[in-house]
């Protein structure tokens, strides 16, 4: 988007949990949330994981990122984490969640149960157990977006474990908002390749952050938004916002 005027807004004291925001995609979007000047939450595994995080932010890493140390991803270890958020935080206003990975080289026929368990059942737990603890408390000020791929719509042979977890995801931010009607706003953003520090890819993962900025700072209703090109990222951004749905 290097050739498009983008002015975030200003997000200075928003609360956002950003949950796999140390992975590829979660970067772009931890720096665009940092940008806007918004109190930036990433959960990590260890120590060593922060540090390394922080030096891959460089002079991003400032007063306005939080790394926790936490495992969120049961339902008891996510109730922990969002409480001490809202306890230590005042409260929280929004989670962008990109939590998610890869798995390939099996048909479904061939999988085992630890391919199922790792693949499927603990992804879809973690975001199910975020989502379950954080939805609930968040204030009027922002929203809930989940991340996810285009193998949440088109199958992926031989990674059909991904497709699977990826599509439960999708219809999971389906009923969330259904379940919320006017007084919680959830999102999806679903992903095209993107670019990140790993990859080459038709987006840049700066520009997902900006989409995920957009949506936190506006007051468009729930909706998918597919983010696969320049012009799609555009068209978010615009009807964003507007204050409309994409």
């Amino acid at each position: 988007m290097n050739d498009t005027i983008w002015t975030a807004p200003d997000l200075t004291g928003h609360r956002v949990l950003v949950p796999g925001g140390t992975g590829a995609v979660g970067e772009g979007i931890v720096r665009a949330f940092l940008e806007a000047g918004a109190e930036v939450i990433v959960p990590t595994r260890s120590e060593e994981r922060s540090a390394e995080f922080r030096a891959v932010l460089g002079h991003a890493a400032g007063e306005h990122l939080h790394l926790v140390v936490h495992d969120y991803t049961s339902f008891a270890g996510a109730q922990d984490l969002v409480e001490q958020i809202v306890h230590f935080r005042g409260g929280l206003d929004s989670v962008v969640a990109p939590i998610g990975g890869w798995w390939q080289g099996r048909t479904l026929a061939e999988i085992t149960e630890e391919d199922w368990q790792s693949a499927f059942t603990g992804l879809a737990t973690t975001h199910m157990a975020v989502l379950r603890a954080a939805l609930p408390d968040l204030t009027d000020a922002g929203a809930y977006t989940v991340v996810v791929g285009d193998s949440s719509a088109w199958p992926v042979p031989g990674s059909g474990l991904v497709s699977m977890e990826q599509a439960a995801l999708l219809m999971m931010q389906r009923v969330a908002a259904a379940e919320s009607g006017s007084s919680r706003r959830v999102f999806s953003l679903v992903l095209g390749p993107v670019t990140t520090r790993h990859a080459e890819g038709a987006v840049d993962a700066k520009d997902v952050g900006s989409v995920a900025v957009a949506i936190s700072a506006g007051i468009a209703p729930s909706a998918s938004i597919g983010l696969h090109d320049h012009d799609e990222i555009q068209t978010a951004l615009s009807t964003l916002a507007a204050g409309e749905a994409s």
